[in-house]
């Protein structure tokens, strides 16, 4: 993208839009009208405040996150709605809105606050209109393909949350989808007859250093591995060192784990030799198909809650998994299923991979387009 070497000005925000207040709703009756406050939309009214696109920015609350608004609409007083004046592109400043610092102009103490008197002084860089023009239309293409994928991901993690809950068998041993040529009820086991429960184990003091060494094949697995990696683990932050090893249990490749501290019930699939925290659950010799079990135990998670107590953290330990009873097919079924799920979660994977790479390109464009 090419622009004239044109030094943008510097104006007050007052002098290029026109700060506008919210208004009560209560008072109306429900219809098609957006509605919208600092948290966006709420709620529809029969009658619009504005018939004028705008961008909304929160008067009290959270006054730091923007948005585009399409009329009509209505918004309620704790949200300002921002319409242009003169010749000036509205989608330019709601680009801009997203990276200015809004709390830098915080007026209060407690609540955060701005008030009209802030916003028209503030001093905004902006070049001539056809510049703007040109820099909103982009960043909005962007926003739109980012809303787009967002849709799809979304569409995708109903999809196999619906899988996850119809195809494993349900209180009669039959799952409610199945593959043609299988059939039959699937079997019922406890955890710690399909496999050998071990807990993992922790050097202690775990910040000591001498436990550790970059230079060491053999990994160290924590929770936030986990989560990043969204439970399939190929890379490792911390690796141990040969006292460190001497200290908890180390898995080979391809390891069946569960969490049970933090984000207990987590499970996990390790892809490296790495030692195991004491946070976790390891599964030796396993007699099912891992890929299967890592789908079947993410489908019972919210099972092991019930082990926690109102208002403390849920506590399971190796006793409670071993005794714990799922349904499984066999082992032809079971890669079967596998298969299909592991399919559907690369994609889902995938989607959010391009959503990144869409807001990466988004923060670049807000980074170096704007002086």
């Amino acid at each position: 993208m090419h622009f004239p070497l044109l030094v943008w000005e510097q104006r007050k925000l007052g002098e290029v839009l026109l700060v506008n207040s919210g208004k009560d709703y209560k008072n109306l009756n429900k219809g098609n009208i957006p509605v919208y406050g600092t948290g966006g939309y709420m709620l529809s009214v029969n009658r619009a405040l504005s018939n004028e696109n705008a961008i909304g920015i929160g008067r009290k609350g959270t006054i730091d996150r923007p948005q585009y608004l399409i009329a009509p609409f209505w918004t309620v007083d704790t949200l300002f709605f921002l319409t242009v004046k003169n010749q000036n592109d509205l989608k330019f400043f709601y680009a801009l809105f997203q990276k200015i610092n809004w709390k830098k102009y915080d007026e209060s103490t407690g609540l955060p606050s701005l008030s009209k008197s802030t916003l028209n002084n503030i001093f905004l860089k902006n070049p001539n209109y056809k510049e703007q023009k040109k820099i909103g239309l982009l960043l909005s293409q962007i926003e739109v393909l980012i809303t787009l994928q967002q849709r799809k991901l979304e569409q995708l993690n109903l999809l196999q949350r619906a899988l996850l809950q119809r195809i494993f068998a349900n209180r009669n041993l039959q799952p409610d989808l199945r593959f043609t040529n299988f059939s039959g009820a699937w079997e019922q086991h406890k955890l710690g007859n399909m496999a050998n429960i071990l807990r993992g184990a922790s050097p202690r003091p775990i910040k000591d250093k001498k436990w550790f060494d970059t230079n060491s094949r053999i990994g160290w697995i924590r929770i936030s591995d986990v989560t990043s990696q969204n439970g399939r683990v190929y890379t490792l932050g911390q690796h141990l060192s040969k006292k460190g090893q001497e200290k908890t249990h180390v898995v080979s490749s391809q390891t069946l784990l569960l969490s049970i501290a933090a984000s207990v019930g987590y499970p996990v699939i390790t892809y490296v030799e790495t030692g195991v925290h004491d946070g976790f659950i390891i599964f030796d010799k396993p007699k099912f198909n891992l890929d299967f079990m890592f789908f079947k135990l993410q489908s019972i998670q919210n099972i092991w809650s019930k082990y926690g107590q109102p208002g403390s953290q849920v506590n399971i330990n190796s006793s409670i998994v071993a005794n714990t009873s799922i349904s499984i097919p066999n082992i032809k079924e079971q890669k079967k299923n596998s298969i299909l799920l592991k399919k559907i979660e690369e994609n889902i994977h995938l989607q959010q991979n391009k959503i990144n790479k869409l807001q990466e390109l988004k923060r670049s464009f807000l980074q170096n387009m704007f002086i």
